[in-house]
């Protein structure tokens, strides 16, 4: 919603349609000049990722791309193209909807990747990322926001001398609807501590927002955000061997 107050024209994508007119409603009294606008799909399969990506490269003028998802699932789920599903929402839908967007961003633009300081311990394991062999919902989790910064750092790099920047962030433990779906324990874990330590989703989307909008990080690309300022993420992070690999595998995966 800051950006609507700054007076931005809001494009998003939802899956379910009584929450896609919430928001509608809500930026249209943050912004009521502005023709905002909704694009309808689930982003777990590779044919809505790019049928939505198609639609959204339609738009008249692209000058922010957010990526901005955290499922969590107790159980491991396959998707209709036998991804497991938190790769598939966290990573794939990243990847798939940014390579569509791509050629239409001009000199100025940005892309803001969220991700989570959750994937501080996690390590890819690139002949098991689909997580067949042993599966937990959080540390899968894990893997797929460290998927979100590695993607960030080779994307910052295909992007040098473009004019377009790419930053990722981790916007905090936020209260939003995060793990509620996610069932067994974790669910009841989220449930506990959202009242006592999350911030509002006004506060988490602030570093979202200044990656944004901010003239001072209009020449930066390629790092990792915290409350406004540069942090430094893992080791495993910071791999770019690992970074190139996932890259390439999820351009396989795309089949774009």
């Amino acid at each position: 919603m800051h950006l609507a107050e700054q007076g931005a024209r809001i494009v998003f994508t939802a899956r379910d349609q009584k929450r896609a007119d919430v928001t509608m409603a809500k930026l249209h009294k943050a912004n009521a000049g502005v023709d905002h606008a909704v694009h309808m799909g689930d982003l777990s399969t590779l044919a809505e990722m790019k049928r939505v990506g198609a639609e959204l490269a339609r738009e008249p003028q692209i000058d922010v791309l957010v990526n901005n998802a955290g499922a969590m699932f107790n159980k491991r789920l396959e998707t209709a193209d036998g991804l497991e599903m938190t790769f598939a929402l966290n990573h794939m839908a990243y990847f798939v909807i940014t390579e569509l967007l791509r050629p239409r961003l001009k000199p100025g633009a940005r892309i803001v990747t969220t991700a989570s300081n959750a994937h501080r311990g996690a390590k890819l394991d690139f002949d098991d990322l689909q997580s067949r062999k042993w599966y937990a919902g959080f540390p899968v989790y894990s893997k797929s926001k460290l998927c979100n910064i590695l993607f960030n750092l080779a994307l910052a790099r295909r992007l040098k001398g473009s004019g377009v920047t790419a930053n990722a962030l981790h916007p905090g433990f936020v209260a939003t609807r995060f793990g509620d779906n996610s069932g067994g324990l974790m669910r009841t874990v989220f449930k506990v501590a959202k009242p006592i330590g999350a911030i509002s989703p006004e506060e988490g989307a602030r570093t979202i927002t200044y990656l944004a909008s901010s003239p001072e990080v209009a020449n930066i690309s390629g790092e990792y955000f915290y409350e406004s300022k540069i942090a430094m993420p893992s080791p495993e992070a910071r791999n770019d061997e690992d970074a190139e690999r996932l890259w390439e595998m999820s351009e396989g995966i795309a089949a774009l």
